[in-house]
């Protein structure tokens, strides 16, 4: 029988994998798994986490975050609940600027870990939601001078901190043909094909899943159903050119797909994986030589009373029996219908595409 040293504690010593120091570091990975015969998924618990602790990590490295910085940031999702859990184990004052759209459930969580939550109540008249989020978040940083905002649209870091993840894809998996995943900020599948293209060659082809009605890749803005993927603002992170396909997936279809992802591969996700695996399963079958990845970023138990209700998607209006076969090819962003289409994109500029939009994604 083993003894236990007298003294001071001793740190176990355990063969194998190592041990990872805190939650967050444990789960900032995906599990690979096989789900068709050229088709992998990366499915995280938390994908934002990896560029949360990344972001945090630079800044304390960089001395931005003295003893009192007040950490302040616009959230309407899983970003938030990874800033939240590295905040609370780093004693770090945490403020989250978010709207009524957020789960009230992750607002719970985020609260419940000590994060201070400020719902905006009113969408801006240009920009929505995430434009009043914005002008709340330029109020609380007038109002705490000492603070750090780690601005996931525009800093670098977040598509930086993806590197991490190319190179567990190229490791585990040895090559990679097709990068499929959902488009937010940007920073997850920017900084995951930049490093996967850095490691294999510039051939990796990646494709975007976007939703009708996000601006992101030229759509004309209006309410959406499947949040944590499209956009009401123009990210700066968003690199258009990195892009060989674009897919919009409408509400309805990415509800669906997402329990059919739940039902075939026992894969208990939220919708914006559902989503991707939509396009990265068509494209996997139209590919069937390529080796093709889908990001699936998060679990899908904020979503028990929604997408995971057949009584709620009735009610709203959102249940669709069959999935679609295939998605309808444009050839123009405004020429998609409200189901699922796509759009050879061909890693243009998005003023190249669409020119009224100008080289940053302004309107002109």
């Amino acid at each position: 029988m083993a003894v236990r040293p007298s003294g001071a504690f001793a740190a176990p010593t355990i063969t194998g994998a190592p041990v990872a120091p805190t939650i967050t570091g444990a789960l900032e990975l995906p599990r690979i798994v096989r789900l068709g015969p050229n088709l992998f998924g990366a499915a995280f618990s938390l994908m934002k986490l990896l560029p949360a602790r990344y972001i945090l990590d630079r800044a304390r490295d960089d001395g931005r975050l003295e003893p009192g910085t007040v950490v302040i940031e616009s959230t309407s999702g899983t970003f938030g609940l990874g800033l939240a859990m590295e905040c609370r184990l780093r004693g770090r004052p945490l403020v989250l600027v978010s709207d009524p759209a957020v789960d009230p459930r992750l607002r719970r969580r985020m609260r419940d870990l000590g994060a201070a939550v400020d719902i905006v109540t009113r969408p801006a008249a240009v920009g929505g939601y995430q434009q009043a989020r914005l002008d709340r978040l330029a109020e609380l940083r007038e109002r705490h001078p000492r603070h750090f905002l780690p601005a996931q649209y525009s800093n670098p870091g977040n598509p930086e901190a993806y590197t991490l993840l190319a190179d567990e894809l190229a490791a585990t998996l040895g090559w990679v043909d097709v990068l499929v995943g959902p488009v937010g900020s940007g920073g997850s599948m920017c900084g995951t094909v930049a490093g996967l293209r850095d490691l294999l060659g510039p051939q990796v082809a990646a494709v975007a899943v976007d939703t009708p009605g996000s601006v992101l890749f030229g759509q004309h803005d209006r309410p959406r159903r499947l949040r944590g993927l499209g956009n009401s603002l123009m990210p700066a992170n968003l690199d258009h050119s990195a892009f060989d396909e674009v897919h919009w997936v409408s509400d309805r279809e990415g509800f669906a797909a997402t329990r059919a992802l739940h039902r075939r591969h026992a894969l208990y996700m939220g919708p914006t994986s559902g989503a991707a695996w939509l396009v990265a399963r068509w494209k996997a079958h139209q590919e069937p030589a390529a080796r093709v990845v889908v990001l699936l970023p998060d679990e899908g138990h904020r979503y028990q009373d929604t997408v995971y209700d057949n009584t709620w998607l009735r009610r709203e209006g959102l249940l669709l029996r069959r999935l679609p076969a295939r998605p309808a090819e444009v050839d123009r962003p405004a020429d998609g219908g409200p189901e699922w289409s796509w759009l050879r994109w061909n890693r243009r500029r998005l003023d190249a595409v669409v020119p009224s939009f100008g080289p940053h994604g302004a309107a002109a």
